[in-house]
């Protein structure tokens, strides 16, 4: 995967291969090569080249790898429902695949699971050793069910093939470039304040959610990777405000003086959800450095811009969500 190996006896060359979801649905992987110059520490001389992949990681793959991060899947309840099928297809097989690949190239594998593993949780805050509380044939099982099974797979490839795992438990994540219909509470709202129209709330109000930066949670799945432990690690901001909270914020934030109304609440829709990161804490000496005001801000800053381009922007609610034939 590098372009010249020519003059590379004193540099370490090691190849990565993210597999992320596009937009319409399908994956994308792309492979970054990156060469540091052992002599020289600068940042400068660490040097990235990046080759994108257009294929299905529900099909296998044959690249020569170093680290694999599995990222693909849609996070979002709109959009992971849309095609409950392909969801679940991605989170199983797509798994299956890369663990495949990770065993024939011998390569680190890490899989970005989610805290919708711990479903409706019983245990509040949820740490790793909470087994959760997953209703398995509901409108977000596929998902849910999806990231559980991936992890059967990831610790049963390290017990029976001795492939080396990681395994992140990501809570909500926010920052610039989130689509603007991603369809989750950060992006509704702020989209809905900047164009001062009413921000809706599924449910009364009061079910929790904590929210980190996306800077932060880059900052952890380096470290979960790098790092000697191979257990599940939440990464996620254990601040935690109820939703009501959480739109009052924004609309100080935005000063917006929007309306929030309050509709249906959804089916499963989480009560509480708030992460405990001793763990994180414990064996990668990581936790959030972006206040939830900071990220906020930049990310009001980011939709304002879209808007600027764009024009109206109408937010995915879950009504958007119809599962296809």
């Amino acid at each position: 995967m590098v372009a010249s190996t020519q003059n590379l006896h004193h540099r370490s060359v090691r190849d990565v291969l993210p597999t992320t979801a596009s937009g319409n649905g399908t994956t994308t992987t792309t492979t970054a090569t990156t060469v540091n110059d052992k002599n020289n520490s600068k940042a400068r001389d660490t040097h990235v080249w990046m080759y994108l992949v257009v294929h299905d990681v529900t099909e296998p793959i044959m690249v020569e790898v170093d680290q694999i991060y599995h990222l693909a899947c849609p996070a979002s309840p709109p959009h992971y429902q849309f095609n409950p099928v392909k969801t679940i297809k991605t989170s199983t097989m797509g798994t299956l695949n890369m663990l495949g690949l990770a065993k024939r190239v011998k390569a680190k594998i890490l899989l970005t699971s989610t805290s919708e593993i711990y479903g409706d949780p019983q245990v509040h805050p949820q740490s790793e050793d909470y087994w959760g509380n997953v209703n398995p044939i509901g409108p977000r099982s596929c998902y849910d069910e999806g990231k559980r099974v991936a992890e059967t797979m990831m610790y049963s490839y390290k017990e029976q093939s001795n492939v080396e795992v990681r395994v992140a438990r990501i809570f909500n994540t926010f920052g610039p470039r989130m689509h603007p219909n991603d369809g989750r509470v950060v992006s509704n709202f702020i989209i809905q304040a900047l164009q001062k129209k009413a921000l809706t709330i599924y449910g009364e109000g009061d079910q929790t959610r904590s929210f980190q930066y996306v800077s932060d949670l880059v900052d952890g799945l380096h470290a979960l990777m790098n790092g000697d432990y191979d257990g599940p690690v939440n990464l996620g901001n254990p601040d935690e405000f109820t939703m009501k909270e959480f739109a009052q914020y924004v609309k100080k934030l935005t000063k917006s003086e929007s309306d929030i109304i309050f509709l249906e609440k959804t089916q499963d829709d989480p009560n509480k959800r708030k992460p405990d990161i001793s763990l994180a804490k414990e064996k990668l000496g990581w936790e959030p450095r972006v206040t939830v005001k900071e990220g906020l801000s930049k990310t009001i800053t980011y939709f304002q811009q879209v808007l600027d381009e764009a024009g109206e922007i109408i937010p995915t609610g879950p009504g958007a969500s119809k599962p296809q034939n």
